[in-house]
């Protein structure tokens, strides 16, 4: 009894910071960051359902032993059992509100070999096994904006429960365990994502993490042959990890600005010219010939397609008489034209008679302004 009591557990007169005060810290840490989150502005680089992953090193911190038991005999005390670093992994399935924030369920597992050479004196050496923690987390966490499209730090804590599997503890005294037991955890994360912009919705990421398994877990044991049980309290990791996360769904880039519409042109207003006869006349002044001459030139520069020729006359003859002269006026009108250059099937020539009055009139008034061909560029 007392080579076990010697070999495994030593006396421990005092904790300077317990693990119960560090347990409380870390919680507060972690609650706190959340809800300081709001106050900044949101970037959410996942939106929707995401998965991610990850491996890395783990420290694991050294663990208290107590409350031993041999045959029916209680031992009093405690010690510590010590483990190598070792290596852990975790996959997550998540989904983010768009909002900053976002929710996963975390599956893990965590490898140390039990350490054969401990650094303190309160840590009993072991001759072989190894500590292996696995189980299932629920985390919250929030990205950070900090006006960057590259980098997005984020934090999150997560609340589950872990198995802690001592494989093949083994102590020189004798003692051997292979146990595994179950106990209540919580973590803390800090990260920073960096996303693939060649892949649309992946990014790799790094953390840090800080796990907690809580409370006291009973195992069974022998020494010597003998059934013995003991209890180990609080166990506590720490995790560097490398991964990468995808977003099941990218949202599509957000359209470009529509653009104003842009109004059609308005059409060219048309352009009329007018050439005046003299009384019962429809042979053309040379006043007229430049006037026609001017219009047959600005229908070759502006994009004309038809041409429109419109004779008219005074009220100081009989309509049809003065039907048949509108009717001359126009066709000579038409004929210079063509003279001019104008293709023939660009030119529409009609005669009104005495309508249409440029200067209003009684019957039998010879009004000069109203002998006229009117030409009309459309």
């Amino acid at each position: 009894m007392e080579t076990f009591f010697l070999v495994f557990y030593t006396r421990m007169n005092l904790w300077e910071i317990t693990v119960k005060h560090r347990l409380a810290l870390l919680a507060a840490t972690c609650l706190a960051a959340p809800l300081a989150a709001p106050t900044l502005a949101h970037a959410q680089p996942v939106t929707g359902m995401y998965v991610s992953g990850g491996v890395g090193y783990n420290i694991e911190l050294k663990q208290e032993l107590k409350d031993a038991v041999v045959g029916n005999q209680a031992l009093s005390g405690n010690t510590h059992v010590g483990a190598q670093d070792g290596i852990m992994g975790q996959a997550s399935f998540g989904y983010g509100f768009g909002n900053g924030f976002r929710v996963e369920l975390e599956g893990d597992y965590y490898n140390n070999i039990f350490s054969k050479n401990p650094n303190s004196s309160d840590t009993v050496p072991v001759a072989g096994g190894r500590d292996e923690k696995y189980g299932g987390m629920v985390n919250g966490l929030y990205d950070f904006n900090i006006g960057s499209t590259l980098l997005f730090p984020y934090v999150g804590a997560g609340v589950g429960y872990q198995e802690d599997d001592f494989n093949k503890l083994l102590s020189p005294g004798g003692l051997y365990a292979n146990q595994s037991k179950g106990s209540f955890a919580t973590q803390g994360i800090i990260g920073l994502a960096v996303p693939f912009a060649p892949v649309p919705g992946l990014s790799f990421t790094g953390e840090y993490r800080f796990l907690a398994l809580l409370g006291n877990r009973k195992y069974d044991g022998d020494y010597n042959g003998i059934a013995s049980t003991f209890k180990a309290n609080n166990s506590l990791n720490n995790s560097f990890l490398l991964g990468v996360r995808y977003q099941l769904y990218t949202p599509p880039p957000p359209p470009p600005p529509m653009a104003e519409p842009v109004a059609a042109p308005a059409p060219a207003p048309a352009k009329t010219y007018l050439v005046f006869f003299d009384w019962d006349k429809y042979s053309l002044t040379p006043r007229a010939l430049d006037i026609i001459a001017q219009a047959a030139s600005d229908s070759k520069s502006q994009q004309t397609t038809t041409i429109a020729v419109n004779g008219y006359t005074d009220t100081s003859g009989t309509a049809a008489y003065n039907q048949g002269l509108s009717v001359r006026r126009a066709k000579a009108v038409q004929a210079q034209l063509v003279t001019d250059g104008v293709p023939a099937s660009e030119i529409t020539a009609q005669g009104f008679g005495d309508t249409n009055l440029l200067v209003p009139t009684g019957p039998g008034v010879r009004e000069p302004q109203n002998r006229r061909v009117q030409i009309v560029l459309q």
